[in-house]
C-alpha cells in the first residue's frame, strides 16, 4: 500500500532499463519499496539493473516485455499483479529519427507503435488490475514534446501527444476509484537516449525527474512538469501563431 506521504512498497517498471525509471526505482527502494518488477527486453542491461536493485535490498522479478507485442501484455500484467502493485510506471519509449520518419512510413509507425499503442496496451490492463485490488498509482512518462509538436521531432511529439491525452482521460475516469494517475511532462532529459543531441534550454536529469515524481506522488498531483518552469514556457509557445512558430529554431 502507499502510505499517507506516498511511499510505495511495490513497483512495476514497464521499461526496465529506462534511466529515469531505474533512478526512480533506486530512490523508492532506499525508502520503503521492497518488491520491484522490471519489465523489459531481455538483455545484460536488464539483468544488471535487477542485480543493482537486489543489492539495494529489493526483491526483484524480471519479466520479458516487448512494447509492440500487444497480444502478450494482458498475461504480463497478470503475472506482475500476482501480488499487489502500489505503483506502476510506464517509462518505455523511442525517440526515433525524425528525418527518416518523414520518408519511411515503417519507421514512423514504429515510433507510434512503441510510444503510443504499446503504452495504451499496458495502461488498460494495469488500470483494471489496480481497480480490482482497490488502490494504486500509475505514473505515465509523457513529454513537453507532445504539448506542441515541433518540425524537428513531430513524429515523437505526436506519439507523446496521443499518450498524454489517453493518460489524462484515464485519470479522469479513475478519479475517486482509489487509483491515481499522474502524467509527467519533462523537458529535455540528459540520458543515453539523448546523448547525441545538443541539450536544450532548461534541460534536466533523471535524478531531477525522479525527485519530482516522488514529490508529485506524495502530493497526489495529476500532472507535473520537470522543471516546473516548462509549464510557463509551453504555455507561451502554444500561443505563438503557427506562421511564426514554424520559423522558430526549435
Amino acid at each position: 500500500m502507499i502510505n499517507a506521504v506516498g511511499s510505495p512498497q511495490s513497483l512495476l517498471l514497464l521499461g526496465g532499463t529506462s534511466e529515469i525509471g531505474l533512478t526512480l526505482a533506486r530512490t523508492l527502494v532506499a525508502d520503503r519499496c521492497r518488491r520491484v518488477v522490471l519489465a523489459g527486453r531481455p538483455s545484460d542491461a536488464l539483468d544488471r539493473a535487477a542485480d543493482d536493485l537486489r543489492s539495494a535490498g529489493a526483491q526483484v522479478e524480471v519479466l520479458p516485455f516487448e512494447a509492440s507485442d500487444t497480444g502478450s501484455h494482458p498475461a504480463l500484467i497478470e503475472k506482475a499483479f500476482v501480488d499487489d502493485v502500489d505503483l506502476a510506471v510506464v517509462a518505455f519509449g523511442v525517440l526515433g529519427d525524425q528525418a527518416r520518419a518523414q520518408v519511411d512510413a515503417a519507421h514512423a509507425a514504429e515510433i507510434a507503435t512503441t510510444n503510443y499503442v504499446g503504452a495504451l496496451s499496458v495502461l488498460v490492463p494495469v488500470s483494471q488490475a489496480m481497480q480490482r485490488q482497490g488502490h494504486g498509482s500509475i505514473v505515465v512518462m509523457s513529454s513537453v514534446a507532445g504539448e506542441r509538436p515541433r518540425k524537428s521531432n513531430f513524429a515523437y511529439g505526436s506519439s507523446k501527444a496521443g499518450l498524454d491525452a489517453f493518460a489524462t482521460g484515464l485519470g479522469d475516469v479513475l478519479h475517486g476509484s482509489g487509483v491515481h494517475v499522474m502524467v509527467v511532462r519533462p523537458g529535455f532529459v540528459r540520458t543515453k537516449m539523448t546523448a547525441h543531441l545538443e541539450p536544450a534550454p532548461l534541460s534536466t536529469t533523471p535524478e531531477e525527474v525522479a525527485d519530482a515524481i516522488v514529490q508529485g506522488l506524495r502530493r497526489r498531483r495529476e500532472t507535473i512538469w520537470v522543471p516546473g518552469t516548462m509549464r510557463l514556457v509551453m504555455s507561451a509557445l502554444r500561443a505563438v501563431p503557427r506562421p511564426i512558430f514554424r520559423k522558430l529554431p526549435i
